[in-house]
């Protein structure tokens, strides 16, 4: 099955010369979707993780079905402020400046095996910032995975990791 024919192309979203990858498309499609996460098991399963990093909000999407489906736990990676009690929280740049991404405190037990996911890799800082935060929390972050990757961005060069994509975009 081609997963490309299953994700929508959007021009000009969220902002004009912005191509977006829409996976509702993808979700809405029970086969599909099927699909996508048996090629992502398959793919993460290698790693052995024992928690799956998903980076918010649509590598929530990705990451708590496959945890589920490995048998495995889900830890979320949120905007600053975005959870209760304790958190330990990374700042990271960004091309038009900084950001935080935060854990619980609790999330990750040192020593833990973890797969980081997200839904899209494009210029890599936000899966290096989950990964460097992981690791902050004591990790042993084995992989990372996601459905699309815009490969001309070279997002993966910024990881020093095994990185999987159910599909790449060259261009």
């Amino acid at each position: 099955m081609d997963i490309k024919e299953h994700i929508r192309q959007i021009p000009d979203f969220p902002t004009p010369g912005i191509l977006f990858y829409d996976i509702s498309t993808l979700l809405a499609d029970a086969d599909a979707w099927q699909v996508t996460m048996g090629r992502l098991a398959n793919a993460v399963r290698s790693h052995q993780p024992d928690v799956l990093v998903g980076i918010e909000s649509r590598g929530f999407l990705v990451a708590a079905p496959l945890a589920l489906k490995l048998g495995c736990g889900f830890v979320m990676a949120r905007k600053r402020g975005k959870l209760p009690g304790k958190t330990v929280r990374y700042e990271y740049s960004l091309e038009y400046g900084t950001d935080i991404i935060e854990m619980q405190e609790d999330a990750i037990a040192p020593g833990q095996r973890v797969v980081v996911l997200d839904d899209l890799l494009a210029t890599g800082g936000t899966m290096a910032a989950a990964v460097a935060l992981s690791r902050q929390m004591g990790a042993e972050v084995t992989g990372a995975a996601c459905i699309i990757e815009l490969s001309f961005l070279g997002g993966r060069n910024k990881l020093d990791i095994p990185v999987t994509s159910v599909v790449a975009y060259d261009e």
